[in-house]
């Protein structure tokens, strides 16, 4: 952590336009190195001019507050929270380039930061040189120094993020191994303020009618069954019905098509999770690949109707119901049939099976580990955050039957690896 020293105090600025009279042979470059007869007192700013215990013409070479020598100055020219500190010795050079440097002698408490002072196992004054936090060595700081990412495992990598996205965490804590383990709410931006009338419908609609006010409302907000409303023409017929239904039982059959695009790329937009494979692997933003997953994600945008804006609404529409129906819940455990341990990006491994594996930023699971069996020799079990499901098969009766599929955001998570 760099703490920016303050400027000293006793250094005066003048500018190079505006012409100083001075009385006898004045040389000095500034008014700290003013000789006795080159000049007078109205050279000295205003809490140096007659200030107590300083000699006018003494010669103050300290290139910051912490090297002040005594007599060259008294503690005026101290910042404030250095003046009158118990332990802080007039004089003492201070030469460490961060707090965590500092000597004992030097300063005192009050230069480390909040995370620092008084935090237990820390001893003042001992040098810190780690390059990094990770490399932070014991004796120089305590496990407070290290992210949460770190300090638990495998961080998410750069390229597997966006620096913004559109939600109350960023990429880079959501989508890490920490996050699965302690997870918190995820709140899309903008949902709850402009659609605060269909959670007023929700709470006053009777049990086991809430998928059918939750349609209701959609149906009617963004005029699905009213296209020309919407401004449709009657020229694009295949985009006519390109709804968020329509979007997810296109997933079931293919998430490698236009509509699992559409999807990987709303989860791309709201969380800033970068899509890892769609039909090969993505790796280069640059490269053929990305270019076309970009591709027939526009396409399965065009036309439509605020798609991206319905998937908001089913996410939230979802992880309220699943808060109302698992009440002090956290995690679902689900399962993934795989054939090859190689197709998924493996960061580390443990034993017995345990291994730290990157998702793609949307994945199909499933809440039965004999239907997940049909799909692979190998079953991932995975621990999920409820609020990383994006939508499950009993959320609205009709969407996805028959294999109990979870479309569950990804990230880093710890897995658990077992044969048929």
């Amino acid at each position: 952590m760099k703490i920016e020293k303050e400027p000293a105090r006793g250094e005066a600025v003048t500018s190079d336009n505006s012409p100083t009279l001075c009385r006898g042979d004045d040389n000095a470059s500034s008014a700290s190195e003013t000789k006795p007869g080159s000049g007078d007192a109205s050279l000295l700013p205003d809490p140096l001019r007659g200030s107590p215990g300083f000699p006018i013409g003494a010669t103050h070479n300290a290139s910051s507050a912490s090297e002040t020598k005594p007599g060259s100055g008294d503690a005026s020219l101290l910042p404030d929270s250095l003046r009158g500190s118990p332990g802080f010795q007039i004089g003492a050079r201070h030469n460490a380039s961060s707090a965590s440097e500092t000597k004992p002698g030097s300063g005192d408490a009050s230069l480390l930061s909040d995370p620092l002072r008084g935090s237990p196992g820390f001893p003042i004054g001992a040098t810190h040189n780690a390059s990094s936090v990770s490399e932070t060595k014991p004796g120089s700081g305590d496990a407070s120094l290290l992210s949460d990412s770190l300090r638990s495992g495998p961080a998410l990598s750069a390229e597997a993020r966006l620096p913004i996205n559109r939600c109350n965490l960023p990429a880079v804590v959501l989508g890490g191994l920490t996050y699965q383990q302690y997870p918190s709410p995820l709140l899309i931006d903008g949902v709850a303020e402009l659609h605060a009338d269909l959670f007023r419908r929700l709470a006053a609609a009777a049990p086991g009618t809430a998928a059918e006010v939750f349609r209701d409302y959609l149906t009617v907000r963004f005029q699905l069954e009213w296209l020309e409303e919407m401004g449709y023409t009657g020229h694009a017929s295949n985009r006519a019905k390109a709804n968020y239904i329509r979007m997810i039982r296109g997933w079931s059959f293919d998430s490698d098509s236009r509509e699992g695009a559409v999807l990987k790329g709303w989860v791309e937009s709201r969380f800033g999770l970068m899509p890892r494979y769609h039909g090969e692997p993505l790796r280069d933003p640059s490269g053929e690949g990305y270019r076309r997953y970009q591709e027939m994600r526009s396409q399965g945008l065009y036309g439509t109707n605020a798609l991206e804006s319905q998937f908001d609404l089913v996410y939230s529409f979802c992880q309220r119901e699943l808060a109302l129906r698992h009440q002090g819940a956290q995690h679902v455990t689900l399962y993934r049939g795989i054939n090859r341990v190689g197709e998924h990006e493996v960061l580390a491994k443990g034993k017995g099976g345990r291994q730290t594996i990157l998702l793609n930023n949307l994945s199909s699971f499933t809440c039965s580990r004999d239907r997940a069996c049909e799909f692979g020799d190998y079953i991932m079990a995975v621990d999920i955050p409820l609020t990383k499901i994006f939508f499950h098969c009993g959320l609205l009766p009709g969407v996805l039957q028959g294999e109990d599929e979870f479309l569950v955001i990804g990230g880093v998570v710890d897995v658990s690896l077992s044969t048929i």
